[in-house]
């Protein structure tokens, strides 16, 4: 996926109420930009650190720009991580569309944000003739303590703890479930952040055992686009 518009680059001033970051742009003005990430954002909230900005045109939007990109170094120089948790699933829809997980050959029709589990909505939900449906969820990474290490969560999350349930009910009464781990980052492993949330890391092995299959997939970002390109090693 490449960004619409050239995205716009400033220095991060304060991230703060959750979604709310103050960036100074080249020109010496601030804007307060959207920041559609509701975790800790652990790492990446570095002052004067690199951030890259899309830009809206709608009149109508309170406000006019929305973080996406930061640059952080974890050790082995500058790199980029994507930030926002509104890409994921737009990422994976287009590599399902695309075909681009050998994991769901034959599962042939995609729906989103379907209804199942308690009061809860699946990102996906794949269909094939002659298979049980396939319930897809995605979850954003973007937390690196170890270099090459990617984990999630970066805080606590009774909604993912929540979803990892639903899915093993799912698997338990005859489908297929998985859940994507999509990594903003430069990563060759990923795990689970144990000791930021033990309630979500026990809801993940319970799932795991139950049926439902983990998929770490690491993204290449740059200001210019996001894609998916391989997998990491869950460890």
């Amino acid at each position: 996926m490449r960004f619409e518009k050239p995205l716009v680059e400033g220095r991060l001033l304060r991230r703060y109420k959750r979604f709310l970051a103050d960036v100074l742009l080249p020109d010496g003005s601030q804007v307060t930009a959207h920041c559609a990430n509701p975790g800790a954002m652990l790492g990446l909230l570095a002052p004067n650190a690199r951030v890259f900005l899309s830009e809206s045109d709608n009149p109508a939007r309170k406000l006019r720009y929305s973080w996406e990109v930061v640059e952080a170094d974890y050790g082995r120089g500058p790199e980029f991580v994507g930030v926002s948790t509104a890409l994921p699933n737009l990422l994976v829809g287009d590599a399902l569309r695309a075909g681009w997980f050998e994991e769901f050959a034959g599962w042939t029709n995609v729906r989103r944000e379907v209804k199942y589990g308690a009061a809860s909505r699946v990102d996906f939900l794949l269909e094939g003739e002659g298979r049980p449906p396939c319930y897809v969820e995605v979850k954003n990474v973007h937390l690196m303590r170890q270099l090459g290490l990617a984990e999630f969560p970066d805080s606590s999350t009774a909604r993912g703890a929540k979803h990892m349930r639903e899915l093993a009910d799912m698997v338990r009464a005859g489908a297929r479930a998985c859940v994507v781990f999509l990594i903003q980052m430069n990563a060759d492993r990923f795990t689970i952040a144990r000791d930021i949330d033990p309630a979500y890391a026990r809801a993940f092995d319970e799932a795991m055992a139950a049926g439902v299959e983990a998929i770490p997939v690491v993204c290449s970002v740059t200001p210019q686009g996001i894609e998916p390109v391989g997998r990491a090693k869950l460890m």
